[in-house]
């Protein structure tokens, strides 16, 4: 019996461990992207019923494991305030350090508002360099601006 989806996340980090797959495969048998694929993977996005069936046969799980990946997760997975895996807590030092002025353009190309998480897309590239290769990540949010009423 599972009793929670960090349960199946579980199962699947196993599974995909175990057989050697990389989440960019994955994502093209699921048919999204691999940074949306992996968010789901992981716990933070809910599959259809086809995708469910699909990541059920790539990571051999079970029918409940299936259903669990099609209920809307608790988001947000991190497990302290402050990250401690070195990688993560870099995006909040970049948060912390560069916020006040990623805020500020934004507020100044677009108004008051915000950029939105849920129509939302990511994309993480490698970037050659003969200094040393670079991580290039693209977010793009939908602007909502605040109501007045």
């Amino acid at each position: 019996m599972i009793s929670s989806r960090e349960q199946v996340t579980q199962m699947i980090v196993s599974a995909k461990v175990s057989k050697g797959l990389k989440w960019a495969s994955i994502a093209e048998a699921i048919g999204q992207s691999k940074e949306w694929t992996t968010a789901a993977c992981l716990g933070q996005m809910t599959l259809t019923k086809s995708q469910a069936e699909k990541a059920g046969e790539l990571f051999d799980l079970s029918e409940e494991a299936i259903a669990w990946l099609q209920i809307v997760p608790y988001k947000g997975s991190l497990p302290t305030a402050v990250p401690t895996d070195p990688l993560i807590y870099r995006w909040y030092e970049i948060v912390s350090v560069y916020g006040t002025t990623i805020k500020e353009l934004i507020h100044e190309e677009f108004g008051d508002g915000i950029m939105s998480a849920i129509d939302f897309s990511m994309d993480i590239e490698r970037e050659a360099d003969p200094k040393g290769d670079r991580v290039k990540v693209v977010l793009s949010g939908k602007f909502l601006p605040y109501k007045s009423y």
